[in-house]
């Protein structure tokens, strides 16, 4: 299963591909991309659309993870960062492709065990998992591999439960 995990923004979209191939976690492509800040908010939600369309389309996820919208003051923000959230889902539903989202509490439990951890433990916990030499920068790559590592976990026992609900 090869899982797209993405933490959304419109300056910088965090992604991350991995594959899991029995119980092991493999990295295959991660990175990010970013757009620029004087730029027409239309034209920066465009390029969000079409870098996600051109890495769905070469790298071939079976199925996106996308990191819920969470915030505390700016409003603002969170609609930039909802209207980018936006963009992937629909690149990913042209293609067909389940999207699960999760919240970064719950991100955080399935790679620390613990949905109050700090930043730094979920960033080595990434690596450790993915067995990096370092820590993925900038902190949106790692938070993005984290919500495909959560969606990976999470998605062995969604598939169970189903089976069973078919029983």
């Amino acid at each position: 299963m090869r899982v797209l995990g993405i933490d959304p923004g419109i300056a910088i979209v965090g992604f991350g591909f991995i594959d899991k191939i029995g119980s092991r976690l493999v990295p295959v492509q991660y990175g990010c991309i970013t757009t620029e800040a004087k730029t027409p908010q239309e034209e920066r939600l465009k390029q969000v659309y079409e870098s996600a369309c051109a890495l769905m389309d070469r790298y071939k996820p079976d199925t996106v993870a996308v990191e819920k919208l969470f915030f505390n003051r700016n409003v603002t923000t969170a609609f930039s960062v909802g209207q980018a959230r936006g963009v992937i889902i629909l690149a990913a539903a042209q293609r067909g492709l389940p999207v699960a989202e999760y919240t970064p509490l719950q991100v955080k439990q399935a790679i620390v065990g613990y949905g109050k951890a700090e930043k730094r433990q979920v960033q080595e916990m990434v690596r450790m998992f993915l067995k990096l030499s370092a820590i993925p920068k900038p902190d949106d790559v790692a938070d993005a591999l984290a919500v495909a590592i959560c969606h990976a976990h999470s998605a062995v026992l969604v598939n169970k439960i189903n089976e069973v609900n078919r029983s």
